[in-house]
């Protein structure tokens, strides 16, 4: 039990990475305190008055507080500006747990998804390539929240900045792949993480699981050659800060 009422643990990444389905079993954790609903998109909220923003909206995203770990689940902190360091300002005791995909596949689904809710009509092949340049025409320059398939898959980029602001011990990175395969281990992980006693193994669950449709575009072995290349040098750097290597 905790007299600290602001939120102790958030799952902060990545996009298309099994946040979904991790959020889904922390909610069922008894010893857990979970916001309503995930995605509160708090920290990345640009109109917030920074200087001084408002915590009691963000904290209103949760129950009452009766001492157990408050959490919550926006993957787009890792990526957007400015997210890291505002979480840091709000509670540098921060635990933050950050779910990875090899990110190939991790771009794959995201035009996927895109292109099913009407967003993106342009095929993945020019996406990940001459589309990127559409990222140098918005605000903030080279960020944006939906065609960014390319570049949230620059994982040892974004948890290079993240080990700039956390302690090492206050940040689990886990694999999407380990959760779906074996999400017991995983979740024993994340229970030792957050402190909490063993648990039960969960019934093994899948969460948004991409729409089965024509998208028109396929994953081609000339679009995973060139996301390897342009992901090669990065991959390093993730590999050389957490151990995580994808193929």
């Amino acid at each position: 039990m905790s007299g600290d009422p602001r939120v102790s643990f958030i799952v902060a990444g990545v996009q298309k990475g099994g946040t979904t389905a991790l959020f889904d079993y922390l909610a069922d954790e008894p010893g857990l305190s979970c916001s309503g609903v995930k995605e509160l998109h708090f920290f990345d909220d640009d109109a917030q008055a920074w200087p001084q923003p408002d915590y009691d909206a963000y904290h209103a995203h949760f129950p009452s507080f009766d001492g157990r770990p408050r959490g919550e689940a926006t993957p787009i902190y890792l990526y957007w500006p400015n997210s890291l360091e505002r979480i840091a300002a709000y509670n540098p005791a921060m635990r933050l747990i950050v779910m990875l995909r090899d990110p190939v596949e991790r771009a794959w689904s995201h035009w996927r998804m895109e292109h099913a809710r009407g967003v993106e009509a342009a095929p993945f092949a020019w996406c990940i390539r001459e589309g990127r340049q559409r990222l140098f025409d918005v605000d903030p320059w080279g960020y944006h929240r939906e065609i960014s398939y390319v570049e949230r898959g620059f994982y040892g980029e974004q948890m290079t900045r993240l080990y700039g602001l956390f302690a090492r011990e206050q940040v689990l990175v886990l694999q999407a792949e380990d959760l779906r395969r074996d999400p017991a281990s995983t979740l024993a992980d994340v229970r030792r993480f957050l402190g909490l006693p063993p648990g039960a193994a969960p019934r093994p669950r899948e969460s948004n699981v991409g729409r089965e449709m024509d998208y028109g575009s396929d994953l081609t072995p000339a679009d995973v050659a060139h996301l390897r290349s342009v992901y090669a040098r990065d991959q390093q750097r993730l590999a050389d800060l957490t151990g995580v290597r994808f193929a």
